[in-house]
């Protein structure tokens, strides 16, 4: 058996690691997606309550390249035995997303494959299938991506990207899934300082949190799963499988720093942050970027994480003074991850002895994030 997870074009790598950690199985990287092996459909239960890097969770029926979408398709679900998860009494809809050059518009191919299924269970089965838009019992996912086509069984029913506790946002707020993939990038664990001196609503330092202290993303959102109501797993013990997780759960107090000079989104990160459920594991403060080196001493923070203001009056006075104030706090192995601009952080971060170690493009939609991974020079002694 095979799942197949959806993310953010860009971090595919970070997901692939997600999945081996918390599933222990490597996986294979498309674009925006990944595919993986699983023993036991608890592997996906798992990855919908835990996975802080997927935007959905499926179980794969079928891969495959195509030509002509319908026709490859048509060809393609003779393969699959529907008959696992649809019956005459379920009702299902067909949700499409395309990450491909395909012009035809997503409602007219969910509407299209729709019918192939329905014509498919007709002539298999002998009945027509019911269909259900608003609240099917099954949803069944198509994926198009280049010319490759992923077709699942969806497993939580939303878009797992969405973050129940952003209700207080700021304008240059950034999702949760693209957060942890900066805080990956960072090397972060649970034994270092990490530092947001530009924190906005807080979306940074909550999901450092998250990924710390093994608390679920999705604790608050148990009940939403669809595979909760899935007719193969009625005799599962869901409230068990919840329990055991549940249970990891550390109570030892984080070195997470939120840092805005802004009260106003100091308070929106401390509501956030408490809706989210891990307020007391992170530590809250008002201060200029200026004032950092005041608060802590050299050499006291091991990762900076950040997403840099972009409507700075004076950016490059702001760049200047960040990169400065890192160079005295960060620790000799410490690093930082920004998404900033290009020009900017080359300038300053080598003027403060810094080296850009990895550079990438990470896309929300169509917003591109330019992230640098960063490390200071340390200098070698050449004394004898």
């Amino acid at each position: 058996m095979k799942g197949f997870l959806t993310t953010h074009k860009g971090m595919e790598d970070i997901a692939a690691l997600e999945v081996n950690e918390l599933t222990g199985k490597k996986a294979k990287i498309s674009d925006a997606c990944i595919v993986f092996d699983i023993i036991r459909y608890e592997g996906l239960f798992k990855l919908c309550y835990l996975s802080q890097s997927a935007k959905g969770v499926y179980f794969l029926l079928s891969e495959f390249a195509y030509k002509e979408i319908f026709e490859d398709f048509k060809k393609n679900i003779q393969k699959i035995d529907f008959g696992e998860w649809l019956s005459e009494s379920i009702t299902f809809r067909v949700k499409c997303i395309k990450d491909s050059d395909e012009n035809i518009p997503t409602p007219e191919i969910e509407k299209e494959l729709g019918a192939i299924i329905i014509e498919h269970m007709q002539k298999k089965h002998n009945y027509t299938q019911k269909v259900s838009l608003n609240k099917p019992d099954i949803t069944l996912f198509v994926y198009l991506s280049g010319n490759k086509c992923h077709i699942g069984i969806d497993f939580a029913g939303f878009d797992m990207s969405k973050r129940n506790y952003n209700i207080f946002t700021h304008p240059g707020s950034i999702k949760g899934t693209i957060a942890y993939s900066l805080i990956r990038l960072s090397e972060y664990s649970n034994n270092k300082t990490l530092l947001d001196c530009f924190s906005a609503s807080g979306t940074i330092p909550i999901e450092a949190a998250f990924f710390a202290s093994k608390f679920p993303v999705n604790f608050y959102n148990k009940e939403k799963f669809i595979f909760l109501k899935f007719e193969k797993f009625k005799s599962f013990d869901f409230r068990k499988f919840f329990k055991k997780i549940d249970d990891n759960i550390s109570d030892e107090k984080l070195n997470i720093y939120n840092v805005d000079s802004s009260m106003k989104y100091i308070n929106y990160a401390k509501k956030n942050s408490k809706i989210a459920g891990i307020a007391k594991k992170i530590n809250f403060s008002r201060m200029n970027l200026e004032w950092l080196d005041t608060k802590f001493d050299k050499g006291k923070i091991g990762r900076i994480v950040a997403k840099m203001p972009v409507s700075a009056e004076d950016i490059e006075k702001l760049y200047n003074e960040f990169f400065y104030q890192a160079e005295f706090i960060l620790d000799d192995g410490g690093k930082i991850v920004v998404i900033g601009k290009k020009d900017l952080t080359g300038k300053y971060s080598s003027k403060y002895n810094f080296k850009i170690e990895e550079e990438r493009s990470i896309f929300s939609g169509k917003e591109q994030y330019d992230v640098f991974v960063l490390s200071k020079n340390i200098a070698k002694d050449t004394s004898f």
